[in-house]
C-alpha cells in the first residue's frame, strides 16, 4: 500500500446541535450522515432496537452499547496508526480487546488496499450532509470508500443496509466536490470473536443505495425543525 494524497480534504470540526453531531464546513453546520440515518429509522427498525433493550434490561444494552462504541474507536485507533506507519499500543481492557481485531481486518482485508489518497476523512455534500470514513484510495484495483467495522456478532448482508447507505453517502460527496467516479464501497468487519467479513457494493445495487440515502436525506429536512431552508435533495 502507497500514499497519494491527491486530493486536499477538510480539517475535521464537529459539534453538537440538540444532541445531534454536526459537521462545520465552512459556514455551514451540516448534518452527519450517521444522524441523518439514525433520525430516519424505519419504524420496523425502531421496534426491534426496542425489543432488545427490553429484553436485555436498559443498563445491560446501555452497557454493550457502550463498550462496543469503546472498542470500535480503539480498534480504528489501531489500524489508523497502522496505515500511517506510527504504529500504536493501547494496554487497556478494550484496548486489549481491540487489538487482535485491528490485525484481523489487516491480515485478512488490507493486502487488497493498494493506494490510499485519504483516511480519517471528511467528506461533505455542500448543503446537505457531512461525514468521515476510514479509507478513500484503490481497492482490488478500483477506486473505493472503505469503512472498518467492529460488531459483537458476525453479520448477514440484509442486517446492514444501513452501511451501505453510509458509504453510498461517501461516494456521493466525494464524486460530488472532486469530480471523480467512484462506484465502489468496502466494509472490512471483525467480531469480537475474531471472525473477519468483507462486504463490498457497486454498480446498480450501490446506485439504490445513493438514492435510498437521498430520500432519508430529503426525509430528514422535512421532519427536523431549525434547518436552513433551501437544503432539499431536488436531484435529477
Amino acid at each position: 500500500m502507497k500514499f497519494n494524497r491527491k486530493y486536499k480534504y477538510p480539517k475535521t470540526m464537529r459539534s453538537l446541535i440538540d444532541g445531534k453531531r454536526h459537521y462545520d464546513i465552512g459556514e455551514e453546520k451540516l448534518p452527519s450522515v450517521t444522524t441523518i440515518l439514525s433520525a430516519t429509522q424505519s419504524e420496523e427498525k425502531k421496534k426491534s432496537l426496542a425489543d432488545w433493550k427490553a429484553r436485555m434490561g436498559a443498563h445491560t444494552a446501555d452497557r454493550i452499547r457502550d463498550v462496543s462504541a469503546m472498542r470500535g474507536t480503539a480498534m480504528h485507533k489501531y489500524l489508523e496508526c497502522y496505515i500511517d506507519g506510527t504504529g500504536h499500543k493501547d494496554l487497556t481492557s478494550i484496548g486489549r480487546e481491540a487489538e487482535p481485531m485491528a490485525k484481523k481486518i489487516i491480515e485478512s482485508g488490507l493486502g487488497d488496499l493498494g493506494e490510499v489518497w485519504g483516511q480519517e476523512v471528511t467528506l461533505y455534500y455542500p448543503g446537505l450532509y457531512a461525514g468521515a470514513t476510514d479509507i478513500v484510495g484503490i481497492y482490488e484495483g478500483e477506486p473505493a470508500i472503505i469503512d472498518f467495522k467492529q460488531t459483537n456478532k458476525p453479520k448477514r448482508r440484509e442486517w446492514i443496509t444501513d452501511y451501505f447507505a453510509q458509504l453510498g453517502a461517501y461516494c456521493m460527496a466525494h464524486n460530488y466536490v472532486y469530480r471523480t467516479t467512484i462506484q465502489k464501497g468496502v466494509i472490512l468487519m471483525c467480531s469480537k470473536d475474531l471472525l473477519f467479513q468483507k462486504f463490498e457494493v457497486s454498480g446498480k445495487e450501490f446506485v439504490d443505495y445513493q438514492h435510498e440515502f437521498l430520500r432519508k436525506t430529503d426525509q430528514y429536512y422535512k421532519n427536523v425543525p431549525n434547518q436552513k431552508e433551501g437544503q432539499g435533495t431536488k436531484n435529477g
